[in-house]
């Protein structure tokens, strides 16, 4: 972010102003932290600790996923919060940034104890939220069966019911069709503005590489095979499945039979599906993994400079980020290096999934439910206006990430000086 607004800083007229409202940016306004005590199938009890990160309220509601993983700190939180402000930004939509989560580890446990967890965590968060303060959504680890148990618990404290004081919601309690979609779906589409307009060519027939999963691993395989690509590989923390021809529609049906059903590892697959299983990779590590473009929608950090360098060496021509800051700094250098490489940051190409959850709370305002094929006609359009701002910001010289990285700082600085805030 930094070195993409860097130019702004020498602007003869307003260098001075951007200085001081990004320092402004780079502090949270608030931040929560709680324990989270909860009670196992053998009755023992076990403490967990939960946070809350209110980072920015300048354009809207604090609006960010919840993530559960041992690997979860204040610092993590805040990491994933900065960038939220910027990516919500972008959505046109007036949402602030925010970030949140446990150090809890959902895998092996029972559906009791998440239950038991997810009702004690909204015990403590739900005194800080609400539809015009705070509105949390899912992420790593909460997908929409925790947000069933959390609405729950919330609607039980509140005795609010219809409130869009969290997102991601099921369609029988206030749910907008398409959100399990959108970040996946969002990325592709995003992904096909940029392949048409930069490199004068479709998806159809590409070799493409997904990592993860998840909901956004998921789908983002569905769309990029209903355009016509080729999806080469899927992965979990435990090993990569490789398409050499391409996942079938059978492939994916027993993915998501695996993931969202089953809740088994990707290495139940092999022989199963067409894909290889080879233990202990991602995409990013396979030396002989030939690679038109890549998806990286797994977690934070996943492509280091070697995935970065080896993505070059296979032939990568663009790198769309389904995941969020799944490029670490270094990996980022190697990509800016060869301009030719279109990359595009996770706060645009994976904006369209805060960006429907947006749209969750706004049909949750009118007390209405909206049709699928509406929610899918918006979530186009953004992602289309949202690739408009990043190549007006970035200008005849800038790039992509550059563009992207100025049209969310300066919507947000803009505000903060009609605020009042900073001056």
């Amino acid at each position: 972010m930094a070195l993409a607004i860097e130019p702004l800083f020498h602007d003869p007229v307003n260098g001075e102003y951007y200085k001081r409202a990004f320092l402004y940016m780079t502090e949270p306004e608030r931040m929560i932290s709680f324990h989270v005590p909860w009670m196992d199938d053998e009755g023992v009890l076990h403490v967990n600790r939960g946070w809350r990160v209110e980072f920015s309220s300048a354009l809207g509601p604090y609006k960010g996923g919840l993530r559960f993983h041992p690997t979860v700190d204040d610092g993590i939180l805040k990491f994933l919060g900065f960038e939220q402000i910027f990516k919500n930004a972008l959505t046109g939509l007036p949402l602030g940034g925010g970030k949140g989560g446990s150090d809890f580890d959902p895998k092996g446990k029972s559906e009791g104890e998440i239950r038991r967890f997810c009702e004690s965590f909204m015990t403590q968060l739900s005194r800080y939220i609400d539809a015009s303060t705070d509105v949390p959504a899912g992420d790593i680890g909460v997908g929409g069966r925790e947000i069933g148990f959390m609405y729950g618990q919330y609607k039980r404290l509140s005795n609010k019911h219809g409130e869009g004081v969290l997102t991601g919601k099921s369609l029988l309690f206030g749910g907008i069709h398409l959100r399990p979609e959108a970040t996946g779906y969002g990325t592709v589409y995003m992904a096909k503005h940029a392949v048409e307009d930069k490199l004068k060519c479709g998806l159809d027939g590409k070799r493409c590489a997904v990592s993860g999963s998840g909901n956004v691993a998921q789908y983002a395989c569905q769309m990029l095979m209903k355009l016509g690509a080729k999806v080469i590989s899927v992965s979990d923390s435990n090993g990569v499945l490789v398409f050499d021809d391409g996942m079938t529609s059978s492939d994916w049906d027993a993915v998501i039979d695996a993931k969202q059903v089953k809740r088994a590892r990707l290495s139940s697959l092999e022989g199963v599906t067409t894909g290889k299983y080879i233990q202990g990779h991602s995409p990013w590590t396979l030396r002989d993994l030939k690679v038109d473009f890549a998806f990286p929608c797994a977690t934070q950090n996943e492509i280091d400079e070697d995935g970065a360098k080896l993505l070059i060496q296979n032939g990568v021509m663009g790198v769309f980020e389904g995941a969020n800051l799944p490029t670490n700094a270094a990996a980022q250098q190697v990509l800016r290096n060869n301009p030719k490489v279109l990359y595009i940051p996770g706060k645009a190409a994976n904006a369209g999934g805060v960006g429907t959850s947006g749209l969750e709370m706004s049909q949750n305002a009118s007390k209405t439910q909206w049709k699928k094929e509406k929610v899918d006609a918006m979530l186009k359009e953004m992602m289309e206006g949202i690739y408009k701002q990043m190549v007006d910001a970035a200008g005849d010289d800038g790039t992509l990430e550059e563009g992207c990285n100025r049209a969310g700082f300066l919507k947000v600085a803009h505000a903060l000086k009609e605020l009042g805030w900073v001056y």
